[in-house]
Order: structure tokens, then C-alpha cells, then sequence
């Protein structure tokens, strides 16, 4: 699988969950893209933030942009997951017991909280 359909599979996956318990760009996409991806810290969050630019980050994204951390190419294909992606989550998160979207946000984020913790 090549990064492009990878990239845009990361996307749909941050837009689902993030349709689902309202979390997607930086607690997913960054540490995805530093880790999986070998982006900086930098380039992680500057694509992200470019992948994000029409709900949010327009002047972020750019500033970014000019200092040369972000891959556009990857941006552009983790947008296009991430909207295809949110609709997903959306209609599950809808469709679930509120106390177990409650319990999935949960462990998601405490997950990534010792991920951060004690990970590399």
C-alpha cells in the first residue's frame, strides 16, 4: 500500500473517531505521522493542522507552511479521509449507548495519555 491510500486510510480513521467521541487531529493524526511516518514534531503537527484548514487552522496551518513543515501532498489525502471518516463515526457514535461512548473515550484517551507518558 502506498503512503497516498495510507495517508487518506489515517484520515477516515481520525475522522471516525472523532465523529465518534470528538477528538481526531492532534491526538491522532500527530503522534501517527511522528511515529508510523517518521515526520517531525513539526511536519506532524503543520500537516495536520493543513489537513484541518477548512474546519480550523487556516492561519496556523500556513505559518507552517512557510517555515517548510508541511507535506501538502499528505495533507490533501488525510482530509479526504478524515471527511469521509467523521460522517462514519458520526452515525455510529449516534446510534450507541451514551454510556459507552462515555467508556470508549475513556480508554481511548487514557491510552494516549500513557502512550505520551512513557512511549517512544
Amino acid at each position: 500500500m502506498n503512503d497516498n491510500m495510507l495517508f487518506l486510510a489515517l484520515g477516515f480513521f481520525a475522522g471516525t473517531i472523532s465523529g465518534l467521541i470528538g477528538i481526531g487531529g492532534g491526538i491522532i493524526l500527530v503522534p501517527v505521522l511522528v511515529f508510523f511516518f517518521a515526520f517531525s514534531q513539526q511536519q506532524a503537527e503543520g500537516t495536520t493542522l493543513a489537513a484541518m484548514v477548512p474546519p480550523i487552522g487556516a492561519l496556523a496551518a500556513y505559518v507552517y507552511y512557510r517555515a517548510g513543515f508541511v507535506n501538502v501532498p499528505a495533507a490533501m489525502w488525510i482530509a479526504g479521509g478524515f471527511i469521509v471518516g467523521g460522517f462514519v463515526g458520526a452515525r455510529f457514535a449516534t446510534s450507541i449507548n451514551p454510556e459507552m461512548l462515555r467508556r470508549i473515550f475513556g480508554v481511548f484517551a487514557v491510552a494516549i495519555g500513557a502512550k505520551m507518558l512513557w512511549g517512544a
